[in-house]
Parts: C-alpha cells; sequence; structure tokens
C-alpha cells in the first residue's frame, strides 16, 4: 500500500467516524432513542464512574441501556434547564473525543448542576463500540443530594 492510499484510507475512516458521531450528536439532541440505539453495537464497553446519588449514572453495556441513559437523563432533570456545549471534536480513525461543557437542573432538587466532560467514542462499522465520558460527577451527585 502507498503512503498516498494509506492517507486516503485513514481519511476515509475518520470521515466514516466524524460522521456517525455526528448522528449521534443530532439524535441526542433530538432524543431519538431509536436512532441511538441503532447508532450502538450490540455490546458497547460503555464508562461513566458509578455515582450512587444520580438515578441515571449505572453500568450499562447494550445498546438499549446506553440509548435509555438519555431517556433517563430527561426524566430526572429540567429539559428546559439541560444542555451541552462541544466546544472541541477530535477524530483519529475510529476514534473521536469529544469536550465540552454540560449544564442542568435536577427535577427532584431544583438544584443546577454543570461542568466540563471529555466523551471518548470508538466506531468500528459505522457503530458505536465505546463511550467513555468522563464528567463532574461531584457538582451532578451534590446537586441530587436533597
Amino acid at each position: 500500500m502507498t503512503t498516498a492510499t494509506s492517507a486516503t484510507t485513514a481519511s476515509s475512516v475518520a470521515g466514516a467516524t466524524r460522521d456517525v458521531v455526528q448522528q449521534f450528536l443530532a439524535a441526542r439532541v433530538a432524543g431519538d432513542t431509536g436512532r441511538l440505539v441503532a447508532l450502538f453495537t450490540d455490546e458497547v464497553d460503555w464508562l461513566l464512574a458509578e455515582n450512587p446519588a444520580v438515578p441515571w449514572i449505572r453500568p450499562r453495556s447494550t445498546a438499549a441501556e446506553c440509548a435509555a441513559q438519555f431517556t433517563e437523563l430527561m426524566e430526572h432533570t429540567v429539559p428546559e434547564d439541560a444542555g451541552a456545549s462541544v466546544e472541541t471534536l477530535l477524530v483519529d480513525g475510529t476514534d473521536a473525543v469529544l469536550m465540552g461543557h454540560v449544564w442542568g437542573t435536577v427535577r427532584a432538587t431544583g438544584k443546577p448542576f454543570e461542568g466540563p466532560f471529555a466523551l471518548h467514542l470508538t466506531v468500528e462499522d459505522g457503530r458505536i463500540t465505546r463511550h467513555h465520558l468522563y464528567e463532574d460527577s461531584l457538582s451532578i451527585a451534590e446537586a441530587c443530594a436533597p
């Protein structure tokens, strides 16, 4: 394989990864859990530090469980006070890293939370195989506390 062919192949893989990440973000914004299920593989390498104080943060491993995280988040937060901004999207082959800021208000307590996040996704054959989220879990736990 020539260097030019390798670069073209790498660019094609990165482009496919970026496309799936954009579809993932659009489905999250739209609340389209059916589309989210379709974007995740049947078994997902899910990492989000367990936080017993936060009802929507728990271990997950199937496409349906991963997609349900969005629904659970919306059940426990005030949708009009929730949001996220993505300031950086880095793509390298099958891996994508998104960095930004997330905020919201917990419905049960009325308390706000906010903080930075980083999300590492891996896309293989057009589907998300890895979802590792790093966020300010202390701010979220404090907002969930009565």
